[in-house]
């Protein structure tokens, strides 16, 4: 398995001074268990326990005892010696037992030095619409996403590459190449288990049995965070149908033309959400801090992977054969998988994207999304063609107070003077696909 960039992370989090235990939110078959297999590396002793594999694990937590005692019965459970050294306890899928979930706030309150705990649970949400006292304030969390640009190319052995993406410094000979592999990326998508196929086959029909596989998963969780069987019914009419509106702005009563109400479509949209299979993505007038989204206004659906997104919504052909992503099924897999790129560049569960409209009666202005970069709200527009024709990102930047504004294409990276047609200058970044995983460190350098 190729490295993840969250093992960094993972790190920072274990060379703290007494760190919190660690909660892993994802969807499933993100890599969360493969992530923190990896990183036991770095400890001497490694305790798993899968509360959902083997629920009678879930009977040690039930039994009230110190925490050295609880410990040491996880260690003859495991069949492991303790040893000096470092202990790593991993929790998988801790949603199965509400008593292991109290539970984590003590082995923080313990203070043993040498353990480190991680738990991790796809279905989580089950247990916060249960009203379980989560461990609040003695726990920390940390968001686990598809593979990004930089894992696809080291699992497919382009390291040289991959270190030249890093530092910002593709040449413009590799242009051509790098955008090849991006635009493969885009068609494959980022779940693990799909880029570590496809780096040992680079069979592009042999994953369609892993995609199938994911989705027949993903809707048999249904019944597990389902209320009810109309919400259950509702979710599943989304997880049929929803992926061909990916990126577009939808309407909740009669969404994919459906028969049911907006307060269904919403209850069942926000359970998905909880899940982190989708996103709604909500818009913005505003163009400085804070930033605050208007939900009264339609939301973009945005999902968990563009892969998946291209297989459910059969454009899988459409996207192979482009030679630039930007005019595959009018632009909506290129913002998908910039979207999921942008995303990336925030580990908080809370993170989530936005957009922006003109606050202005009958006006049409939009802004595909919005970068928070310190005091700055960067405009990201993904589109191809002259300047002068990124209207929207224009009328942008006349009211935002600072003079950066990026556009993502698939041309090599440049940067533009650019005025407005109320003559204000601004700084227009072209972005290839490939950087936006880099766009914090470029502006680093760009936004003085």
């Amino acid at each position: 398995m190729f490295e993840r960039n969250l093992i960094v992370e993972l790190k920072k989090w274990a060379s703290k001074k007494n760190p919190k235990p660690l909660i892993l939110r994802g969807s499933r078959q993100v890599g969360k268990t493969t992530l923190v297999d990896f990183f036991s590396k770095e400890f001497t002793t490694y305790l798993y326990l899968n509360l959902e594999k083997n629920p009678s694990a879930s009977n040690l937590f039930e039994k009230e005892q110190e925490m050295e005692d609880l410990l040491a019965d996880i260690f003859l459970f495991s069949n492991k010696e303790k040893k000096p050294g470092k202990t790593l306890l991993f929790i998988d899928e801790v949603q199965n037992s509400k008593t292991a979930i109290i539970k984590l706030r003590y082995f923080y309150e313990a203070k043993i030095p040498e353990l480190y705990v991680i738990a991790a649970g796809s279905l989580l949400e089950t247990m916060l619409n249960k009203k379980v006292s989560f461990p609040v304030g003695r726990v920390e969390y940390m968001a686990v996403r598809p593979c990004v640009f930089n894992e696809f190319l080291l699992a497919t052995g382009e390291t040289q590459l991959e270190k030249a993406l890093l530092n910002c410094h593709i040449p413009d000979a590799l242009h051509i190449k790098t955008m090849s592999l991006f635009n493969t990326f885009t068609l494959i998508g980022g779940m693990p288990e799909v880029v570590a196929d496809y780096a040992e086959n680079k069979d592009f029909i042999g994953l369609n049995t892993i995609y199938e596989s994911l989705l027949t998963s993903f809707r048999d969780d249904v019944e597990k965070y389902a209320r009810n069987e109309t919400m259950s019914q509702t979710i599943q009419y989304i997880l049929e149908f929803g992926w061909k509106f990916a990126t577009e702005r939808i309407v909740l009563g009669g969404f994919a033309g459906s028969s049911y109400k907006s307060r269904e479509m919403g209850e069942a949209f926000r359970t998905l959400e909880k899940t982190f299979l989708l996103e709604l993505c909500y818009p913005t007038s505003d163009t400085i801090i804070p930033v605050t989204k208007n939900l009264k206004r339609s939301p973009k659906l945005l999902w968990l992977d563009c892969g998946l997104v291209n297989y459910a919504a059969n454009v899988q052909k459409e996207v192979f054969g482009a030679n630039d992503i930007l005019d595959v099924w009018r632009g909506k897999i290129a913002e998908q998988i910039v979207a999921q790129e942008l995303l990336a560049l925030d580990n908080r569960v809370s993170s989530q994207r936005i957009f922006w409209v003109r606050n202005k009666k009958d006006s049409e202005a939009e802004v595909d999304f919005l970068l928070q970069y310190d005091n700055k709200v960067i405009p990201v527009e993904v589109k191809s063609g002259h300047n002068a024709k990124l209207h929207s990102l224009h009328l942008f930047m006349d009211e935002a107070p600072h003079n950066i504004a990026v556009r993502v294409w698939s041309q090599p990276f440049s940067i533009d003077e650019v005025m407005t047609k109320r003559n204000k200058k601004f700084k227009l970044i072209n972005l290839p696909f490939y950087y936006v995983g880099m766009l914090k460190k470029i502006l680093q350098a760009e936004a003085k």
